[in-house]
C-alpha cells in the first residue's frame, strides 16, 4: 500500500489525468502519448516493457467504459468490429511473445521496445496528419458522404486488424491512431461517431489480449497500473465533456508535434544510429519540436492552397476531423447557423 502513496505515484496519476484529457478531447489513442510520458518520467526504472504492460492494463479499463457508452447509443458497426477483432486479438497476444523470443537480454529488450515505440509514434503522427489531409481532398471532390452502412471487406479489414494488433501488442501504440486512419481509407462513408464507436469496441479485446500477454511475460507493476488507471479514467471523461468548448485546431496540430518529438526522443534514448549511440541529444529533439511548430501550420496552409482553399479558413480542422463533413455551407442569408459561425473561428 505504501508503494501507492508516493511522489512517483502522484506523478503517474497526474500524467494519466492529463493524457486522459487529451484522449477525451481528440479521440487520440492514449498509448501514443501515455507510454512515452511514463518512460520520460522514469517510472518502473524506465523499463519500456513494464510501462507498456501497465499502460495496456489501464487502457483496457477506460476503453471499456467508452465502448459501453457508444454501444448504448447504438453507434458501433459491430460486424466491422468483429472482423477487426478476428485479426487484431491473435496478433496482439502473439506480438509480445515474438519480441521476447528474439530478444532475451533485458537491456536489449528495452532498446528494442523503445525503438519500436519510437517508430510507431512517428507512424502514428504521419497517419494522424494523413487523416485530415484525406478528408480535405474528399471535401474538395464534393464531399461524397458514401455509404453509412458499407459492405464489409473481410480480407483488408483482417489485415488492418493484424497490423494494429501487432503494433499494440509490442508497443501499446496503434489502437486509436493507426487503425482509425485505415478505417477511414477502407470505409470513408462511416460517420465520425460510428468510426469512433467501432474503434473503441474492437479496441477493448485488443488491448485486453495485449495486456494479458505482456503480464504473462513481464508481470504487472501495480504501483504504476493503479495510479495510471485512477488518473486516466476521470481525465478521459473530463476531456470528452469540455471538448466542444476547446479550439480543436490547436490541439490537433499539437498532437502531431508531440508525437513526432516523442518518437524522435525515444529513438534517441534507444541509441538509434543516425542520432548517435553514445549519448542523448536533447537539443536535437528540441530543434525537431521547434521546426514542427513552425512548419506544421505552413505546410497545412500550403496543402489548403493546393486544393483551391484559402491559407486559413473553411473548412476548419474541427470540421475536417468530423470525418463526414460535406461541402462547406454558404455564408450569408439563413444558411449559416451560430454553431457554424463558431466553427469558423476554430482555425
Amino acid at each position: 500500500m505504501a508503494d501507492l502513496i508516493t511522489l512517483t505515484a502522484l506523478s503517474i496519476l497526474v500524467a494519466g489525468f492529463l493524457v486522459g484529457i487529451v484522449v477525451g478531447l481528440t479521440g487520440m489513442g492514449g498509448g501514443a502519448l501515455m507510454t512515452p510520458a511514463l518512460i520520460f518520467l522514469g517510472v518502473g526504472s524506465g523499463e519500456a516493457a513494464t510501462i507498456v504492460t501497465a499502460d495496456l492494463t489501464a487502457a483496457a479499463v477506460y476503453k471499456t467504459g467508452g465502448a459501453a457508452m457508444h454501444a448504448k447509443e447504438g453507434s458501433p458497426n459491430f460486424k466491422l468490429a468483429g472482423w477487426l477483432i478476428a485479426g487484431s486479438v491473435p496478433m496482439a497476444f502473439l506480438g509480445p511473445w515474438l519480441v521476447n523470443h528474439f530478444t532475451s537480454d533485458p537491456e536489449e529488450l528495452d532498446n528494442v521496445l523503445k525503438l519500436s515505440i519510437g517508430f510507431a509514434l512517428l507512424f502514428a503522427a504521419a497517419t494522424y496528419a494523413a487523416r485530415l489531409y484525406l478528408n480535405l481532398r474528399r471535401v474538395r471532390s464534393g464531399g461524397d458522404p458514401g455509404d453509412p452502412n458499407p459492405k464489409i471487406r473481410p480480407i483488408p479489414t483482417l489485415l488492418v486488424g493484424m497490423l494494429g494488433g501487432l503494433l499494440v501488442g509490442v508497443t501499446s501504440v496503434g489502437s486509436g491512431s493507426v487503425i482509425m486512419i485505415a478505417l477511414l481509407m477502407l470505409y470513408p462513408g462511416l460517420s465520425a461517431v460510428k468510426l469512433v464507436g467501432t474503434d473503441l469496441v474492437q479496441a477493448v479485446p485488443l488491448v485486453l489480449a495485449a495486456a494479458i500477454s505482456n503480464i504473462a511475460i513481464h508481470g504487472l507493476d501495480w504501483s504504476i497500473a493503479i495510479p495510471l488507471t485512477v488518473g486516466s479514467v476521470p481525465g478521459t471523461l473530463l476531456g470528452a465533456r469540455i471538448a466542444p468548448k476547446v479550439p480543436q485546431s490547436i490541439i490537433r496540430r499539437g498532437i502531431v508535434v508531440v508525437l513526432t518529438m516523442s518518437g524522435v526522443a525515444l529513438l534517441d534514448k534507444a541509441g538509434w544510429a543516425p542520432l548517435g549511440k553514445d549519448s542523448t541529444h536533447p537539443v536535437v529533439v528540441a530543434l525537431v519540436g521547434l521546426a514542427m511548430i513552425v512548419l506544421v501550420p505552413l505546410i497545412w496552409g500550403m496543402l489548403r492552397r493546393q486544393q483551391g482553399l484559402p491559407f486559413m479558413g473553411r473548412p476548419t480542422l474541427r470540421e475536417l476531423d468530423t470525418w463526414n463533413y460535406a461541402s462547406p455551407p454558404k455564408v450569408g442569408g439563413n444558411t449559416t447557423s451560430s454553431a457554424q459561425i463558431h466553427r469558423d473561428s476554430d482555425v
